[in-house]
Parts: structure tokens; C-alpha cells; sequence
């Protein structure tokens, strides 16, 4: 049975949330403050965390960097701000899905049952990957350029990792947005992505004006280069 923290400060949301979860299977804790997330989090083992952004006592974006620091548990915002910096603030700092209210509790329990398949999918995976003079550590969640240390957000992290275990393969903007975040394209969207790509791209390649690592494949998509040569 996974176990999923819930922190939200709307009682009737809370009740609804409950209800569904509990039918669902999962074994559900409740926080309503920044402060008993705090403890519960200390005292307790999660597979993934559902965080209001806006608490009587901060932000959920807080508590999302707390965890950061020690896990990499999948992380789902719930919030009614859909302002696109919003969304990208909450993605890069480490969240794995964006959900503003209102919404549809198909569409949260659609969203919570894949990003608990992926979490127990990556557990399986080796502890480090390696490709084109990039390695990833993804116990802890770091990366490295010919050994040096590479600071990138959570949302960068990702992406980087998607694309070194697709080798080589053309990846679609569709496929790209559907695999990091299971999105519609409601709040991600390909200019989104470009964005992402580019600051990838700056961080990673040795001329990001020709790059030679993530490479654009016209109306195609993008690849990773896994020979390391340019095309």
C-alpha cells in the first residue's frame, strides 16, 4: 500500500481527497501547516507527496525544498495560481506535476497512479548513468560534465535523464512534456520546453550555439547524441 502525505489547509478539499484516497487504496496523513508537514516528514516514510502552495504558515514551495535536500519522492502541487512563472518556479524546484484548482479528482488520481509507476520503475534502474561525457548519479541526484559538478534545477535534472536513457532516440516536445509530467498541455507547453532545452543546453554543451549533446531534429523533435559527434 503506498502512503502518500497530503498537506492542505481546505478542510472540504481534505475531506473530498480523503475519501478518494482511502477508496483508492492508499494510506493517506494529513498536514494543514507548513509545521506538522515538518514533523510528520521527519517522523514518517512517504511514496509521494500532495502540497497545497499557499498555507496559513508559507508556501508549499517551501516544504517541496525541504524534501529536496534528503528525497527524491514525486511531488504533485495542488494550487489556483496557473500563472506560467508560478508553474515553472514550482517544476524547477523539484515538484513532479502542477495541478491548479479547481480540478477534476479523475484527473489528480490519473496523475498520482503514474507518477507512482515511474518512481517504482526509476528505483529499479542502475545507480548511475553515462553518456557523452555526462554522468548522472541518480541516487543523489546530481550531475557531472567530464567529472565536474553541474548545477542544474529539478526540472533540468529530468530532462537530462530522460534523455540519456533514450539514447539516440527521437523524442517528440508531445513525448518529452507527457514523460517528465504527464501533462496535457495545459500549463507546459513546447515554448515551455524550448525554454528548458536552451538552459539545458547552456550548462551542458561545450557550444551551446552548436550543440552536439541534445540535438534538434526539424519537425521532428529532439535526440540525444549518444556518439558525441555533430550533426
Amino acid at each position: 500500500m503506498s502512503k502518500i502525505l497530503l498537506l492542505e489547509d481546505d478542510r472540504s478539499l481534505i475531506n473530498g481527497l480523503s475519501f478518494a484516497l482511502h477508496k483508492a487504496g492508499y494510506e493517506l496523513e494529513i498536514a494543514r501547516t507548513l509545521e506538522e508537514a515538518g514533523v510528520l516528514w521527519q517522523d514518517g516514510r512517504y511514496d509521494l507527496l500532495i502540497l497545497d502552495v499557499s498555507l496559513p504558515d508559507g508556501s508549499g514551495f517551501a516544504f517541496c525544498e525541504k524534501v529536496r535536500q534528503t528525497s527524491q519522492v514525486p511531488i504533485i502541487f495542488l494550487t489556483a495560481s496557473d500563472e506560467e512563472t508560478s508553474i515553472i518556479m514550482g517544476l524547477d524546484i523539484g515538484g513532479d506535476d502542477y495541478i491548479t484548482k479547481p480540478f477534476k479528482l479523475a484527473v489528480l488520481m490519473s496523475r498520482i497512479n503514474a507518477l507512482l509507476r515511474r518512481s517504482r520503475h526509476f528505483r529499479q534502474v542502475p545507480g548511475k548513468l553515462c553518456s557523452n561525457g555526462i554522468i548522472l548519479q541518480l541516487l543523489e541526484g546530481r550531475a557531472y560534465k567530464n567529472n565536474v559538478p553541474i548545477e542544474l534545477t529539478a526540472g533540468e535534472y529530468r530532462l537530462l535523464r530522460l534523455f540519456i536513457e533514450n539514447p539516440n532516440a527521437i523524442l517528440s516536445a508531445e513525448q518529452i512534456l507527457g514523460k517528465l509530467w504527464d501533462c496535457d498541455g495545459n500549463f507546459v507547453d513546447g515554448n515551455t520546453l524550448a525554454v528548458y532545452i536552451r538552459r539545458l543546453r547552456a550548462k551542458i554543451e561545450d557550444d551551446p550555439a552548436a550543440p552536439t549533446r541534445i540535438v534538434t531534429v526539424r519537425r521532428m523533435g529532439y535526440k540525444w547524441n549518444a556518439g558525441g559527434g555533430q550533426e
